[in-house]
Order: C-alpha cells, then structure tokens, then sequence
C-alpha cells in the first residue's frame, strides 16, 4: 500500500523529486517504492528519459484508478469528521459582495439559524473548495467551476454612479460619448467575467474612444469609497449599490444600463451538504428574492455581448 501512495504522488507531480517533496522522504526512497511496485506487478509503470518521467499505458490506468480511490477516501474522511461540526459554517466572498451585500444582511440570517457558528472569509483571491476548509464560496461568472455545484443566486445590472457633490461640480454627461471624458474610476478583478470601462462602453458603441481613467483601484470597495468622496464616475453594480443610491450617497449618472451574461452564484462542494450549508443555502435564496434593488427607470438597457458599432444591440425596456 505504501508503494502504490508514492505511485500516486509520483504519477501526479510526474517527477520523483516532487513527489519527494510532498510526501516528506527522499527521492531515492520514491525511486525504490517505485521500483518494488514494478517488480511486484512484472511490468513498468515509467518511462525513465533523460530529465524527466512518463507514464506507460498500464501506469496511466493504475494512476486514475488510485487517484479515484485516494479521492473516495478523502471525501469519506472529511464526511466523518464534518459530522461534528454540522453547526459550523464557513463562507468565502469577495470584500465587495461582503461588504455591500452579505454583512448587512448577516442579522437575518443569525435570526432565521441562531445555531449556526458562523465564520466568513473576505478575500478576492481565487478559493479550491476541494483543497480550502471553506463550506460555501459566493462567486461572479458563469456557473462553470470544477471544484463544487454551483447555485444561482441572481444576476446583475451595471451602470455609471458618482457622488452628488462631483454631480453638482461637473454636471451631468450629456451621452456615453461625454460620459469617457468625465474623471472615471476604474477597478481590477482576477475574474475573467467582470466588467470594467472598456466592455461597458463597448456595449454602447464607445469601445475605441479614448477613456479618462484618473484613478485606478484593485478593489471594486476602494472604486466605490472613492466615488463616494466625490473622485469621479465609477461603475455600479445595482446589488451592490442599491442601499447608496437609496440614500442619496451616490446617484446614476445615465439612463443606460448594461445587463452581462454572469451572475452571482453560491457555490459549495461535491456530495451531500451538511446542515449548516442547507440552511444558509434557504436563507440566502430567501433574501435575495425578498430584497430585490429598486427598478431603474428611464433606462436603456444593452447585453453584454451587444455589437460594439454605434447603437448595435441596445434595447429600450424601461
């Protein structure tokens, strides 16, 4: 059994020195292991080349079907020793959603479960439900993740938001046009989905005109703060902003609005969920059909995959 786990981590990192590495010994003593299982099954499993490894046809069946079985066990152990933490709750979000979304939200949910521990990780760095003691991440795109079973939580508009002070300073854009060469506020994500400056005019048909990007931010909050104090025009995300707009703190900029194809899902892991993630999967589903933002009126929505020439696919709804 020993030799077939080096097998394994050796097959897997495709180098004995790696494997090495993972499993706290030698490459010598991995080389061995390796060795005895050859011997034992009567044919090899590797090819030795000169600065590398590879597997042969029998070795590339006994790695899947020994990672399969690695990964049975793992899934069992992590079942077994969850058992006792089934009150325990730990969800991973971007600093935006948290902030602006989850945390204000975070007394309903102690209401409606008060048994429940809960501990919530705010972090825009990407999350491996299979590796990481996180029971639920909150993610934007577009469902697809291979680490867990992705669930719809609602989708999202995007429009131009500012401050009223900046508002009362510099004056309403006249058009989309006007809009690039007001000060913009941009932010960066690590996810391929989001939107930024470039893809929401492109939407309108503005994707080649010069923008005035005057400050740049890697945080959708610190965007947002600084359109609060009046720095210029960010991009608002109607969930996120909606209780802002509310208050009078930020106000919209423009009728238009464009609508992308992702969305906001609740992702948790493969198999069967603990309690505690049923009930805040109930909860969340809940509350987001109970606290829709407020519609948006005067407003000409486009796709996000609108042609990009002047006008191309941008519809009247409201």
């Amino acid at each position: 059994m020993t030799a077939l786990v080096v097998f394994e981590a050796a097959a897997r990192q495709q180098s004995f020195t790696r494997a090495a590495v993972e499993l706290g010994i030698t490459q010598a003593a991995v080389s061995r292991q390796v060795q005895a299982l050859e011997s034992s099954l009567g044919f090899p499993l590797f090819r030795r080349l000169h600065r590398s490894i590879e597997l042969t046809e029998q070795g590339r069946a006994l790695s899947g079907a020994m990672s399969e079985a690695l990964g049975i066990v793992a899934d069992t152990v992590r079942s077994i020793t969850s058992m006792g933490d089934a009150a325990e709750l730990t969800i991973s979000a971007t600093v935006a959603f948290s902030h602006f979304w989850l945390l204000p939200k975070v007394s309903s949910l102690r209401r409606a479960e008060p048994d429940i521990k809960l501990k919530i990780v705010t972090q825009d760095s990407s999350v491996d439900l299979r590796r990481d003691d996180i029971d639920v991440v909150i993610r934007y795109g577009d469902g697809n993740w291979p680490d867990g079973k992705a669930i719809m939580l609602f989708g999202d508009d995007l429009f131009p938001v500012c401050s009223p002070d900046y508002l009362a300073e510099r004056g309403s854009p006249d058009c989309v046009a006007d809009l690039a060469r007001h000060n913009l506020i941009a932010s960066h994500s690590m996810e391929p989905s989001w939107i930024g400056w470039e893809q929401w005019l492109k939407a309108f048909g503005h994707g080649g005109d010069p923008m005035n990007i005057t400050l740049s931010c890697n945080f959708y909050t610190d965007a947002l703060y600084a359109a609060l104090r009046g720095e210029g025009i960010a991009l608002g995300w109607h969930r996120m902003v909606d209780d802002l707009l509310e208050r009078r703190q930020l106000v919209r900029v423009s009728v238009e609005i464009l609508r992308p194809r992702a969305a906001y899902y609740v992702v948790i892991k493969h198999g069967t969920p603990k309690a505690s993630v049923t009930a805040f999967l109930n909860w969340i589903r809940a509350e987001a059909n109970a606290t829709p933002p407020k519609p948006l009126e005067n407003t000409l929505y486009a796709n996000e995959n609108a042609p990009s020439g002047e006008g191309g696919g941008v519809e009247t709804i409201g």
